[in-house]
């Protein structure tokens, strides 16, 4: 009887946790150089403070801030949320040298926009990054991948490394991240959710 409930509450548990799609981000042997630039890459843990160089850049981050934040409204309702986790898409994206609508789009695919999603692999958070991550150039703390500064510097930071590795190919590079590298079915629908970012 007691076995039952335990099975019972384990299913009530599972059922309740958002589950999302993402694939397996593969574990790889990396070489001393690239862990330590992702370690280094994922460490500050300041909050995004975007600076710009004049006025006109500073204008048309507005515009793609207010633009982008009228079309996630039914994703993430409440606005100070909302302009929080865009001004942070924007930052990391912008560090990582990727464009923020790419991210949004990956972000669309990977979690729906759900901070607290966890895929039937154990990929966590907006962009799904798998928890080996945290050993390999973090902390150790899995629950740090909820964090949603944290969960899209991890997930940038990873992107970067795999267009790197893909000599900057990013449809090799989205199947990678996805764990399904050469298979068309996950960069296809990353480059069509981009499109609902430009």
């Amino acid at each position: 009887m007691l076995r039952c409930r335990r099975w019972l509450a384990a299913a009530v548990l599972l059922a309740a946790a958002p589950l999302a799609l993402a694939g397996n981000q593969k574990e790889e042997a990396l070489a001393d150089s690239v862990r330590l630039a992702l370690s280094n890459a994922i460490k500050d843990a300041t909050p995004p403070t975007p600076t710009f160089r004049n006025p006109s850049d500073q204008a048309r981050y507005q515009n793609w801030l207010d633009t982008m934040s009228y079309r996630l409204q039914r994703k993430l309702p409440d606005e100070q949320t909302r302009k929080e986790f865009l001004a942070t898409v924007w930052y990391e994206s912008r560090r990582a040298g990727l464009d923020p609508g790419m991210v949004l789009g990956l972000i669309q695919v990977e979690s729906a926009y759900r901070k607290y999603a966890v895929s039937i692999v154990g990929a966590r958070g907006y962009m799904q990054v798998m928890p080996f991550w945290t050993n390999v150039i973090g902390d150790r703390n899995r629950r740090a991948l909820f964090d949603m500064q944290t969960n899209l510097r991890y997930g940038c930071a990873i992107l970067r490394m795999y267009l790197d590795m893909e000599a900057g190919n990013l449809y090799l590079a989205l199947g990678r991240y996805n764990g399904s590298r050469g298979k068309p079915d996950y960069p296809n629908a990353v480059l069509k959710a981009w499109n609902n970012w430009k």
